[in-house]
């Protein structure tokens, strides 16, 4: 079963989560290539889909008073590391999230993120492309719209984020260097905690520069599961083991 799903041996996948590998990833990969190939709507080298992730902030008007007059659409989607829950106003995807507790557990913490928002189970263009992406089959949509509340400065940060291609790593510092602010490691680890859409902006690509996977919203556990699969399934397709 491990091996249908990882497509390679345990412990070759354990290679993987080792900190001499996260080390070497992240200090040998220039982003600069392999995000060019990456963010064309197609697949990566690896043959994992891509998506381009356009992220678009939410007004004022559209935050205030809990969302209030916001519709939101949700739906509940599989993926190889759990069920989610993906939501999405009409301008697209809002709030994706890992189903732990349950389907109404999941439905109670979308409703506190946007306590005044009105929720349907419905699915729509947005969270039905979002669903498609989770299956990570290397089919699908090209691109993917996101509507999220934020400030300019988490945005800025998951936009930098979400270049980081499938299979690859980054660090906090990296990531600060990519957004031109060198300085703002600390800040910048702030916004990846804070990402309110699990998988489409990839803070599972995020370690700390020592090569430790460091600590996850929905746990470590899953965020090395993640990290190894997609490094696993990278080098089964390119090498064809």
């Amino acid at each position: 079963m491990f091996t249908a799903w990882a497509e390679i041996s345990f412990n070759r996948f354990l290679e993987f989560l080792s900190v001499g590998y996260a080390k070497r990833v992240v200090e040998e990969e220039n982003f600069s290539r392999p995000v060019a190939a990456c963010t064309t709507g197609s697949s990566c080298a690896c043959g994992l889909h891509a998506p381009v992730v356009h992220i678009d902030g939410m007004t004022p008007d559209e935050c205030r008073g809990g969302a209030a007059g916001l519709q939101l659409h949700y739906v509940f989607s599989q993926s190889p590391f759990g069920e989610l829950i993906v939501a999405s106003t009409g301008k697209g995807v809002c709030y994706a999230a890992f189903a732990d507790g349950g389907r109404e557990a999941a439905i109670r913490s979308l409703q506190s993120a946007f306590p005044l928002a009105t929720l349907q189970e419905h699915p729509d263009v947005h969270n039905t492309c979002a669903a498609r992406i989770f299956q990570l089959d290397g089919t699908g949509v090209g691109e993917v719209r996101l509507h999220l509340k934020a400030t300019p400065f988490q945005v800025k940060v998951w936009k930098a984020l979400a270049e980081v291609p499938v299979g690859h790593l980054t660090t906090y510092r990296q990531l600060a260097h990519s957004i031109g602010n060198a300085r703002a490691s600390r800040a910048v680890g702030g916004a990846v905690a804070c990402n309110p859409v699990a998988l489409l902006i990839p803070c599972h690509r995020v370690i700390h520069s020592t090569g430790c996977i460091g600590n996850y919203h929905w746990g470590p556990e899953r965020k090395a599961a993640i990290i190894g699969w997609e490094a696993a399934h990278c080098t089964s397709r390119t090498t064809g083991c």
